[in-house]
């Protein structure tokens, strides 16, 4: 481990220049002491590493040196594909691997290539989650990981769609983010299923391993997966009129499935450029909501009853800003 922290220290220095003992111990996530122990152990060992003093001051190598010692290890090597995503990268127990990771290939590439990496990090960002979402709690989501590295098989409490708790063993096959929420893959009775990780309440390793099916395709899956998710939460379809304006807010209302239904509508908008066409809409309430948030530039023709159920909310909505 402190082998690590020291290669830590010289790369730092190596492709940032001069840094304070303060600013390498908030890099490093350790004491100023510790910090202080490590750079006296680098130049004990023949690392040309000194202090400048004053206010402006702190630790710098010798002009021209330059470190070999760049050889990525099994996890930072595996952490390097979650480059774009620190924040998942750190909801994984990977944030400080990563952090390693990105140091020693920094330093391994040429001053001009390093250039550029540099501008890249600097001018572009990448972050996943939606607007107006909050933050799960995701106190399990390493152990997971874990297990599903491993291949080892656990024990979970889970609370299902109305708060309903129920205990599975599984065989955790997946991790995947999506729109800033956790999914795990996992194999339960024989069959594949998705779990939401945020609604894991406890987990259990079993102290057993299990053997990864060999034509499971994590990618695969989830596009099947989300395909029939989307099937069953959008069962019914309406036929509606839509202004320019509806159009505009398909798809940030209604996601891919609006955006879809809008490239596949068949018609062209009529005189006054409203467009009927069909959508995909959920059962029950869920629908009446989405669809209000339109206001006047949406009318629904069918089904006659989400039409009615429509005109009576709006008709209450009506009496009581009247």
């Amino acid at each position: 481990m402190r082998a690590s922290r020291l290669l830590s220290v010289l790369l730092l220095l190596q492709n940032r220049g001069r840094m304070t003992a303060e600013e390498l111990a908030a890099e490093l996530e350790v004491s100023v002491r510790t910090v202080y122990r490590d750079v006296e152990a680098l130049s004990a060992a023949g690392v040309p590493v000194y202090a400048d003093r004053g206010r402006t001051g702190g630790y710098q190598l010798v002009d021209g040196y330059r470190t070999r010692l760049t050889g990525l290890t099994e996890e930072e090597a595996q952490s390097l594909s979650l480059a774009g995503l620190p924040g998942a990268a750190s909801e994984l127990g990977l944030g400080t691997v990563l952090a390693a990771a990105q140091l020693k290939l920094h330093a391994a590439m040429p001053a001009e290539l390093r250039a550029g990496a540099s501008k890249i990090s600097e001018r572009f960002y990448l972050d996943v989650p939606g607007w107006h979402r909050g933050i799960e709690s995701l106190p399990r989501l390493s152990e997971l990981a874990d297990a599903v590295w491993h291949g080892r098989r656990i024990k979970v409490r889970y609370e299902r769609w109305g708060q309903r708790k129920v205990e599975r063993v599984l065989e955790p096959l997946g991790l995947i983010l999506k729109a800033g929420n956790w999914y795990l893959a996992a194999r339960c009775d024989g069959t594949d299923r998705t779990y939401r990780v945020s609604r894991i309440e406890e987990l259990e390793e079993l102290g057993e391993t299990f053997e990864r099916p060999s034509d499971f395709d994590l990618a695969r899956y989830w596009r099947e997966w989300s395909e029939q998710f989307e099937k069953r939460m959008y069962s019914r379809t309406a036929v509606v009129r839509l202004n320019e304006h509806a159009r505009i807010l398909l798809p940030f209302y209604l996601g891919a499935v609006g955006a879809r239904a809008l490239r596949e509508a068949d018609a062209e908008p009529d005189e006054n450029d409203w467009l009927t066409m069909e959508l995909p809409v959920e059962p029950g309430e869920s629908a009446v909501g989405e669809l209000l948030r339109f206001g006047g530039n949406l009318e629904v023709l069918e089904p006659a009853d989400l039409r009615e159920r429509l005109a009576e909310e709006i008709r209450r909505m009506g009496a009581r800003y009247g």
